[in-house]
């Protein structure tokens, strides 16, 4: 069925039930960024496969809600659908909510599914629309509309990860979660966030793509672990260590039944959990809600993880160094597109020593496809790629050791003077940012502007985030801890990861990015306080024929020089031939 079928289908339910407006999330039980398949419920209904965005429907009306991110894919994937782009963030668009209050009766009535709706979500929605005298109700129509979605995820094992790369066990984690609870007083916790999950215990799965996690929720109380699982994917050396951490394993489908036996319990969750976990528990029971305690705990990384991101970063490295020279010295000389360019990358990075995957799937924009910013080539019709123009790369590996998320942007044929320009300004930011020094107590939000202020005084300026935190060998997008224009009250950190990712796109024609990672740590403490400055982890050069050297600082050419400098350092000896002839020219000083 195409999109707009099966709007139609959805509509006919609606009318069955007396339902004027449905909403589909971007979410699945455990409010996960990336979905496994049967929970990717907005794509299939509208075609969009961008990670964030929901659509509503109403009777005669459709709308997708997405961010900057997304506004040149979005209306290319939802064209004939019969769903209007929404444009969130930007001046004249309307919040979803007052939409709907305003296109359904008075007395109305909006459905969404409960599993994958956020208690944040529904709290709001219900204040909103009780205010105006119309009706919330929790009703999954979708199950009798996507007949053939797959159920179930698949048996891949779950697998310890181990403390020499954890770097702190299983029982000091659940000591330190109860902890936190015993200071807010609360006599149960729930945990459902997979990345949660996964950090409390040290394991690690494969039940959503490029993500090294398993389905799971844990309910902690002061001398109890209950883990709820499909015990089948659990391995030998999983189940032993749940043993010894006195953890016990249930199945996953009794989690909810479990939750119905308690009663009067203070409970600790956070408002991001689903709100059928928020039903089943609302009886007789009191809600703390608050950020799940061991999320600030797996941000901040302990001294093993960070050593672990600085040896994948080497191995990393080492194949995009290797991939840079095949695509700069192939481009035009063999066929290739933007996919299977990202599957030559995925090659690259396989040789190295414990690769498990992506750490999400390749992004490959040549020329006007870079200024889709989350752009995914299709392996049929994706676009050919010759020794002519621009491509961006952003891309990621998945090692037992580590996560990596890096983006170049380069030149195969003659960048334009324009081109040159613009990314030489999105590079100045990068440059900025990593050297910036700040006092304890920095959010991310204050240290934004370092990494816009070269386009901002031309007028110009890109339309996502500069930094997400990151994950070791976990989610490549994680938080709490962000650097971007919205406001976040989270403190950065020493111990926390996160990417360092200016950009610039000119829409229809050319996409710019360059992406480090980058370490919060402690640098000094004077009579003005303590302060902190980033670690740039990322080990590989930037592209020299992208870079107007005149726009750049003397201390912007230093830091670039020393970067190289330093990549050079790191790599050269894991490389020969022409591949460390072409990579010594590229490192050498501007």
């Amino acid at each position: 069925m195409t999109s707009s079928e099966k709007i139609a289908v959805l509509r006919q339910k609606m009318a069955e039930n007396n339902i004027d407006a449905f909403i589909v999330y971007s979410a699945d039980p455990h409010m996960s960024e990336y979905l496994p398949e049967e929970w990717q419920e907005r794509s299939w209904l509208s075609g969009f496969t961008g990670s964030a965005g929901f659509v509503v429907i109403t009777k005669d009306k459709a709308g997708l809600w997405t961010d900057g991110r997304y506004f040149v894919q979005a209306p290319i994937e939802l064209e004939g659908s019969g769903i209007d782009l929404f444009k969130d963030g930007m001046d004249g668009t309307p919040n979803y909510i007052d939409w709907i209050i305003t296109e359904i009766p008075e007395n109305g009535t909006v459905a969404v599914n409960a599993l994958a709706t956020s208690n944040t979500n529904w709290e709001l929605l219900q204040e909103k629309l009780s205010a105006k005298g119309k009706n919330l109700v929790d009703l999954p129509l979708l199950k009798e509309v996507w007949k053939d979605r797959s159920t179930g995820a698949p048996k891949n094992p779950i697998f310890v990860h181990p403390i020499e790369r954890a770097g702190k066990s299983v029982a000091d984690k659940l000591a330190d979660i109860r902890q936190k609870m015993e200071e807010v007083e609360a006599s149960v916790h729930i945990i459902s966030s997979l990345d949660d999950v996964a950090w409390t215990l040290n394991l690690r799965g494969s039940d959503v793509q490029s993500n090294p996690v398993f389905l799971g929720y844990i309910i902690l109380t002061k001398n109890e672990t209950k883990f709820f699982v499909d015990l089948e994917k659990l391995d030998t050396d999983a189940r032993e260590q749940m043993q010894e951490c006195w953890v016990k394993v249930l199945p996953y489908d009794q989690f909810f039944d479990e939750l119905k036996t308690y009663k009067d319990e203070k409970i600790l969750i956070s408002p991001n959990s689903n709100q059928a976990i928020f039903e089943a528990l609302k009886d007789q029971n009191t809600f703390i809600k608050a950020a799940v305690p061991g999320n600030l705990m797996k941000a901040i990384k302990n001294q093993t993880e960070l050593e672990g991101f600085r040896t994948v970063m080497q191995r990393d490295g080492v194949a995009m160094v290797k991939f840079l020279y095949w695509l700069t010295h192939q481009a035009g000389k063999e066929p290739m597109t933007e996919f299977s360019i990202g599957e030559k990358l995925r090659g690259f990075r396989a040789e190295g020593k414990n690769f498990v995957g992506e750490s999400f799937g390749s992004i490959v924009g040549y020329r006007e496809n870079g200024a889709i910013m989350h752009y995914s080539a299709k392996r049929e019709g994706s676009k050919e790629v010759t020794n002519q123009d621009t491509i961006l790369v952003d891309s990621g590996g998945q090692y037992l050791e580590g996560t990596t998320d890096i983006t170049r942007t380069l030149a195969l044929g003659t960048a334009s003077d324009e081109f040159r320009h613009n990314a030489t300004l999105a590079l100045k930011g990068l440059i900025q940012l990593s050297m910036v020094k700040f006092p304890k107590g920095t959010r991310g939000v204050q240290l934004d502007a370092f990494a816009r202020l070269a386009l901002w005084m031309e007028g110009k300026d890109y339309n996502h985030g500069t930094g997400h935190g990151v994950g070791s060998f976990m989610n490549v997008h994680e938080g709490p801890q962000n650097i971007r224009k919205d406001m976040n009250m989270q403190q950065l950190i020493p111990g926390m990861v996160l990417s360092n990712e200016p950009g610039f796109y000119s829409d229809y024609n050319y996409g710019i990015r360059h992406e480090n990672l980058i370490a919060v740590r402690e640098v000094e403490t004077t009579d003005f306080g303590t302060f902190y400055n980033f670690e740039t982890l990322t080990v590989c050069p930037f592209d020299r024929n992208v870079i107007a050297a005149e726009l750049l600082t003397e201390a912007e050419k230093n830091w670039l020089n020393e970067y190289h400098a330093w990549c050079r350092e790191k790599l050269e000896n894991d490389l020969e031939g022409e591949v460390k002839d072409w990579f010594l020219d590229q490192v050498k000083p501007l």
